[in-house]
């Protein structure tokens, strides 16, 4: 029996195009890539109060709290709920094969044969996606961390300000590096943004030559699918509705201010060029300046260690195992 298609998850920093890309793959004849949903981490992190899943009440509750509240968007899926939740609640009793049960139900609902999923903040969470999906294929794309800190800016959602949405870019930067490392091609695989929009094909073939996928041209196209796979809430994605931008590249020269580039410069400086990205070659930032930034990535690195030694804790008390099972 052939093995089934491996789960894609498409991750990166926040504002550098995961939803256009997400777009493209959900074209693709084979690929379902779902609205972004809020129910996989959340899942994850009260895993312990679910209880054990070998009880079939448990299963129960589980999928009621994916499929019956609000705040896990599990309606913006268009999915029968009660339908999904006797899914889970008849399938195989961990908590990656009721979230696999899931979005394999939205990939059924499209005619789609393999599933996946689509979250900026999977990119700090990659260890505890592969726990729950252990053959999972991750692509991260990649965009200027100037790009992606002044779009941040300009995001009703985002309240953070500027040292904040900088540091988010180079912690993503790390941690996915390291797992680039770790995973090697079969399970990683990185683009660019700009490439993506000034060379799709290339860049689209790549994807799917990863995937073990054929191209097909309406991926160049993914304002075919915006309608149905992103919600009309979200207007800070209306771009996705029409044909690719590329003047969205680079475009931080005129969104930052000379002090912002020149912060960026000095912190970001190694990372950027790394990836390809020339430098604007400003002077040293204000030294006061500087030190608000390092408190603010201190902070962020802190609580990023502080989150994985509680998983490790928690996953003590785990009773069974959490990755997905085919339902047998």
């Amino acid at each position: 029996m052939p093995a089934p298609p491996r789960p894609v998850f498409v991750l990166g920093c926040p504002r550098s195009g995961t939803t256009l890309l997400q777009l493209m793959l959900h074209t693709h004849p084979r690929i379902a890539l779902p609205p972004e949903t809020r129910f996989v981490l959340p899942a994850y992190e009260r895993r312990l109060g679910f209880g054990d899943l070998r009880e079939r009440s448990n299963r129960a509750g589980l999928a009621q709290w994916i499929t019956g509240r609000e705040e896990t968007r599990f309606h913006e899926l268009r999915l029968d709920a009660g339908r999904v939740a006797e899914r889970i609640t008849e399938g195989p009793p961990t908590l990656g094969s009721a979230l696999g049960i899931t979005f394999s139900a939205y990939a059924e609902e499209h005619g789609k044969v393999r599933w996946g999923d689509k979250r900026p903040a999977y990119a700090l969470h990659v260890g505890e996606m592969l726990r729950l999906f252990p053959d999972a294929q991750f692509i991260h794309l990649v965009r200027d961390g100037r790009d992606c800190a002044a779009s941040l800016l300009g995001m009703p959602w985002w309240h953070r300000g500027f040292h904040e949405a900088v540091a988010t870019w180079a912690q993503v930067m790390d941690t996915t590096r390291t797992y680039a490392r770790k995973l090697g091609p079969d399970s990683w695989h990185e683009l660019r943004f700009e490439d993506l929009v000034t060379d799709p094909e290339s860049q689209l073939r790549g994807v799917c030559a990863y995937l073990g996928e054929e191209y097909v041209p309406e991926m160049r196209e993914p304002c075919r699918v915006a309608e149905l796979a992103v919600p009309a809430r979200k207007t800070w994605h209306r771009r996705t509705r029409g044909a690719l931008d590329s003047s969205q590249a680079a475009n931080w020269t005129t969104r930052l201010t000379p002090n912002q580039i020149t912060l960026c410069d000095e912190v970001l400086g190694d990372r950027l060029t790394s990836y390809g990205y020339g430098l604007a070659g400003a002077v040293r930032p204000d030294p006061a300046e500087l030190l608000r930034y390092r408190r603010v990535e201190m902070l962020r690195r802190a609580a990023y260690a502080k989150r994985r030694m509680l998983d490790r804790l928690v996953r003590v008390r785990e009773r069974g195992p959490v990755a997905w099972q085919l339902a047998g």
